[in-house]
């Protein structure tokens, strides 16, 4: 069986040969660039570079020999646009050592930190000296009038994540933008065995969070719930748009198309089920929608952190496929019961080691332990791929990746 017959066959929740694994298709289930060159110094590997596809996580796209080394199942379907590193600048990470990052990627010093700004001089996202990650500073829609929560379209250029694009994410405005993407994706499929993944960069309550800030989009939600719908309204209208023009150029060849919307915290999620299901689920529903008319074969995966239990029954209603990252150290996550109460109906992405606990704290034994358990928990009747509950971080031991994915090889058999 190969992966993409693999993977395919989890995701119809039967049983495959073995249990499949994701490190690396989208940016939730990748490996930062530091603990990805610490890896490569600790397995003695020289060859190659590591390169940075998403600058404001550090992420590094896994090369080719770590796909074949760990025997990983699903890969980006902009990967060749991510290993192409010619032209690209090199940065220095936080432990001294060196990466690439793209040529469009345009950072300035600020003392000691690191800054992205707008074209007009501000400062969207800035990295602190010792931190690991770029954290978003200005919110362009926080002081303006409701009148314009119907056009959040003049405002989303101006956030960090639309001024560091992805590879080919930053062509999304180009006409050649689908074919290219389309070329990329049929590469793959004619030419790998490995399952596709898109990453179609769409969210809306995190866009709408990006846009007017957390606290004020939740305040928001409570006091202002109509001009608030209108905006979320007006994202949606966009995703979908971006998100058929993706569907357009690769669907035929992709296999799972990832959505994101972070809709819980650690001990419960953001808002109460019933305004999930009153304000949220009927526009998700739309979204879903749109795929599956368009691509009835292709599976719908959200990333959502958090605890998000008490959402999955409206989320399986309206047809997700998938859910991510299975953040098991979560309130209400327990491996044991979202199996029971919801393995018939939903595919669990992730959760196969605890990335607040084990991974990066624990020994070696530990994540050994961990791994064996929620392999134990997760993979019985299918639906399970194996990945990390989130982005292996900066300060993750080589040792405990190596143990990771060597007690992932000893367990990973039906």
């Amino acid at each position: 069986m190969n992966s993409r017959e693999r993977v395919l066959k989890t995701l119809r929740h039967e049983e495959p040969d073995r249990v499949p694994l994701d490190s690396g298709s989208c940016s939730v289930t990748s490996i930062a660039a530091e603990p990805y060159g610490a890896l490569k110094r600790h397995l003695g590997i020289t060859e190659g570079s590591t390169a940075i596809y998403d600058i404001i996580q550090q992420l590094a796209m896994p090369e080719q020999w770590y796909l074949d080394r760990f025997e990983v199942d699903v890969v980006d379907v902009t990967r060749a646009y991510s290993l192409d590193t010619s032209g690209w600048q090199d940065w220095e990470l936080n432990d001294g050592t060196w990466a690439k990052i793209p040529p469009w990627i345009a950072l300035e010093r600020d003392g000691d930190d690191w800054v992205c700004r707008a074209e007009d001089g501000t400062v969207l996202g800035r990295k602190p000296e010792s931190g690991q990650f770029f954290d978003q500073t200005y919110y362009p829609m926080e002081d303006v009038d409701p009148a314009e929560y119907a056009h959040p379209e003049k405002y989303a250029g101006k956030t960090i994540w639309a001024r560091l694009p992805r590879p080919l994410a930053h062509l999304s405005a180009d006409p050649e933008f689908p074919r290219l993407l389309g070329e990329a994706a049929r590469d793959l499929y004619e030419n790998t065995d490995y399952a596709i993944m898109m990453n179609s960069g769409t969210s809306l309550f995190e866009s709408a969070q990006f846009l007017r800030r957390t606290d004020y989009l939740l305040m928001d939600l409570a006091a202002d719930r109509r001009n608030t719908e209108i905006l979320l309204d007006h994202i949606l209208e966009m995703n979908l748009a971006s998100v058929e023009k993706q569907l357009d150029a690769a669907g035929p060849y992709v296999n799972v198309i990832k959505l994101n919307d972070d809709l819980g915290v650690q001990n419960r999620p953001f808002m109460s089920p019933a305004m999930f299901r009153e304000i949220f689920k009927p526009r998700f529903k739309v979204m879903y929608d749109l795929i599956k008319k368009k691509r009835p074969d292709i599976f719908i995966f959200l990333h959502s952190c958090g605890s998000i239990a008490p959402l999955l029954p409206d989320l399986i209603d309206i047809g997700l496929d998938i859910i991510n990252p299975v953040q098991t150290s979560a309130a209400d996550m327990d491996p044991g019961v979202l199996k029971r109460e919801y393995g018939k109906d939903l595919v669990f992405w992730g959760g196969g080691v605890d990335t607040q606990g084990s991974l990066p704290f624990g020994t070696p034994e530990d994540v050994a332990t961990d791994v064996e358990g929620k392999i134990a928990e997760f993979a019985p009747g299918g639906g399970f791929m194996f990945a990390a509950c989130h982005n292996i971080t900066p300060g993750v031991p080589p040792e405990n990746i190596v143990s990771m994915f060597d007690t992932y090889r000893r367990f990973r058999d039906y």
